[in-house]
């Protein structure tokens, strides 16, 4: 009985029902478009990035991450990492050789970052074919190198030459090659661009005698969200190994996104406090200018608990239809923006096609984010309505009955 007479009461008031749903709706819209942006870009950002640097996941040597020694060191056989590739949102799997060496030419020499891969995996994982800017890229068992455009003007070398690495191997063996430069990479960072030697995994191996052994195995999920159940299984499936995901890995980077997200959080709350007030002041309109209405159904022996029950279920209908109206609006916008993602321009986007990135910004679409700002907003529409129906709770019949309730 309540729930259809509940039901009758939101449609006598059309404009009133219109106007409190429309309030959510703006509220659900405004901030699933501005969270579904704002984690579109984190997401972008750090897929880059991993890509471009140390992947989503690492699977390394418990003291690796400390030492970064080369005894330090994981199987690099099929079977080892069997356990990884079988786990459904991986989507990538690259196994990596880091050390550091000696690099040399005719006159100078400098210390340098060894980065040992396979170079058909990482044109197609981490764009470094791309980066490519004189000379060509590697083939899989090529014997060559390529290094660092910054490397190569320090060292006074270019295509063609011929590059020495000079450093300890495993087990304190001595690590001493020679190799011809390929091609020289060019990266916006000095830090890399200055150090980098890229090498064929075959080679990086036999260069530090390390066999099949890897520094680390890197791993990358179809989605961001996934990486925490990725984490969780690969911990257990290698109990002796450690298991890094990008937080650790980049900790700078996590540490940034972390601030810009709190900032955000705290123009969400803004968003929510502006919208609040007006969502609850349409909802108090509504409480005030229906008082003769409340009295003449207390006088007519309506029990006051039902009453409350009543409004409490003609809200309910008003938080359904406002969020599946603000679900309408933000969807297709959301849909939109996933599959045409804002294109920054002028010096910014500039500066991130340098970095080897792409300079968009992609909406974000997991229902997780959908089901939090619902809650949300659904959360923001009950904090609304304690006042109105504590007026409603403790309403005066006989005041009621002449219309002056709403009065002090």
């Amino acid at each position: 009985m309540l729930v259809k007479l509940a039901w009758r009461n939101l449609w006598r008031q059309k404009r009133r029902t219109l106007l409190t749903a429309s309030a959510l709706a703006l509220a659900l819209v405004l901030s699933l478009l501005t969270r579904s942006i704002q984690e579109g870009s984190y997401a972008n950002n750090i897929d880059n990035a991993a890509r471009f640097a140390t992947g989503l996941i690492q699977v390394q040597h418990p003291e690796f991450g400390d030492s970064h020694s080369i005894d330090d060191l994981v199987p690099g056989d099929a079977l080892f990492i069997a356990p990884a590739r079988a786990q459904p949102h991986v989507s990538w799997v690259l196994p990596r050789l880091e050390s550091f060496a000696l690099a040399a030419g005719a006159e100078r020499s400098k210390g340098a970052m060894v980065m040992g891969a396979i170079p058909s995996l990482e044109a197609e994982y981490a764009k470094v074919a791309d980066k490519v800017v004189e000379g060509r890229y590697l083939e899989d068992d090529d014997t060559g190198v390529l290094i660092g455009e910054g490397l190569a003007r320090f060292l006074q070398l270019s295509v063609g030459d011929e590059l020495v690495l000079y450093g300890q191997g495993y087990r304190g063996q001595t690590a001493a090659g020679l190799f011809p430069i390929r091609g020289l990479l060019r990266f916006p960072m000095p830090g890399i661009d200055n150090q980098l030697v890229y090498l064929p995994l075959a080679q990086a191996q036999a260069l530090y005698s390390t066999g099949e052994q890897l520094s680390a195995w890197v791993l990358h999920t179809d989605r961001l969200s996934a990486l925490p159940e990725v984490e969780a299984a690969l911990a257990g499936h290698y109990p002796k190994q450690r298991v890094r995901d990008w937080t650790s890995l980049a900790p700078e980077m996590a540490q940034q996104i972390q601030l810009d997200r709190a900032g955000g959080y705290f123009m969400i709350a803004l968003l929510y406090g502006v919208v609040g007030f007006g969502l609850f002041a349409t909802l108090l309109m509504m409480t005030l200018e229906r008082q003769r209405e409340f009295g003449v159904m207390l006088a007519t022996g309506l029990v006051r608990t039902k009453l409350v029950a009543l409004l409490v279920i003609e809200s309910a209908f008003i938080a359904v239809l406002g969020t599946l109206l603000g679900l309408a609006i933000a969807l297709p916008i959301l849909l939109w923006l996933y599959h045409h993602p804002i294109t920054l321009g002028g010096e910014t986007g500039e500066m991130i096609r340098q970095m080897g990135w792409d300079p968009m910004i992609p909406a974000l679409i997991e229902p997780a984010l959908f089901i939090d700002q619902v809650l949300v907003v659904l959360g923001l529409l009950a904090l609304c309505l304690i006042y109105p129906l504590w007026r409603v709770a403790r309403l005066e019949l006989v005041s009621a009955l002449k219309g002056g309730a709403h009065a002090g």
